[in-house]
């Protein structure tokens, strides 16, 4: 899992341990285990907030782990052309390599520790395709898919694309050294990621050493939430157990703890996990495929809008040998 690292956490800045008594830790609600299936042409997923009510969850809408899976030659998959209209689809890649296209003109590739943050607001058609040289050779892949919803002002807006380079990603180390702390989006200790949203949010991949332990600062009004990508630990300052494939939700406060295990798989080096966190919408969410919109009305003119190819047309040129 390289993702993006470092050879020494300690040169990173360091986020300060929140004091115990000045904060209010969050509780673990929940731990929920992601029901796995397949994707697009067949690519495997876990649906890692399948079993997870709605209202924990807002601003986010579903959140897919992919793979990790090591294809033979011939076997790498991805998806069809298909529309989205009103959210945004952040796709972080930890291995392997995606290549996106839209109909808009917009899309790139992403590979180890990169992000592709699309916003599909009014509607666009998109593909997301491992290169040919992945699928001649097989390999590693390994990446999530989040869906964030937008708020009913937002989600008219033209369509845009961000390119998160892992190079770009602000890097941190917990107090001790004990853990790397990726910030894709949003802030953490008064440190910003790289990504713009519209909706308040923050996202994290957090690199836990066998053993260690962080605590850190949250906003008391975003909701929380983390997900075990690799590896087990615990959650929480009763140290709640979860482990890879596994999504925990965490009540009110403002710091969050997590603990890795101090015994690993052989397959992990750390305790993996993504953090999530943002300011909830609280509007009507009506989910069908893929648009999310506020009403079933809306839901049927994306539909419409859709069919009478008014979400775009695939280009001419998109089943060219690249």
């Amino acid at each position: 899992m390289p993702a993006v690292t470092v050879e020494n956490p300690l040169t990173l800045p360091r986020v300060t341990t929140p004091d115990a008594a000045a904060s209010t830790a969050r509780p673990v609600l929940a731990v929920a285990t992601a029901p796995e299936g397949f994707e697009g042409e067949g690519f495997p997923v876990r649906r890692a907030f399948a079993k997870i009510n709605q209202k924990y969850l807002d601003p986010f809408i579903m959140m897919d782990q992919m793979g990790e899976v090591d294809y033979a030659a011939g076997e790498p998959k991805g998806t069809p052309w298909h529309p989205h209209r009103g959210f945004e689809t952040v796709t972080y890649i930890i291995d392997g390599t995606f290549i996106h296209r839209d109909s808009h003109g917009g899309g790139g590739t992403i590979t180890d520790g990169d992000t592709q943050w699309m916003t599909a607001g009014s509607g666009l058609l998109h593909i997301e395709t491992p290169p040919e040289s992945l699928v001649r050779s097989g390999g590693l892949f390994h990446g999530l898919q989040l869906w964030v919803n937008l708020p009913a002002s937002d989600k008219m807006i033209a369509p845009k694309y961000q390119d998160i380079r892992g190079g770009s990603v602000k890097l941190l180390s917990s107090e001790d050294g004990g853990a790397l702390l990726r910030v894709i989006a949003g802030e953490l200790d008064g440190h910003q990621g790289p990504g713009t949203t519209f909706t308040p949010i923050t996202m994290i991949h957090a690199s836990i050493n066998p053993g260690a332990q962080i605590t850190l600062p949250w906003r008391s009004d975003f909701n929380a939430l983390a997900y075990g990508l690799a590896g087990n630990g615990a959650a929480g300052t009763d140290h709640r157990p979860f482990h890879r494939g596994q999504a925990v939700v965490f009540g009110d406060g403002d710091s969050i703890t997590l603990r890795a295990d101090e015994k690993q798989d052989s397959r992990d080096d750390n305790f993996e996990v993504v953090l999530l966190g943002g300011l909830p919408i609280r509007e009507p969410v009506a989910h069908y495929g893929p648009f999310v919109m506020n009403s079933h009305r809306e839901l049927q003119q994306a539909m419409e809008d859709f069919q009478a190819g008014r979400l775009g047309t695939i280009p001419a040129d998109a089943h060219l040998p690249s």
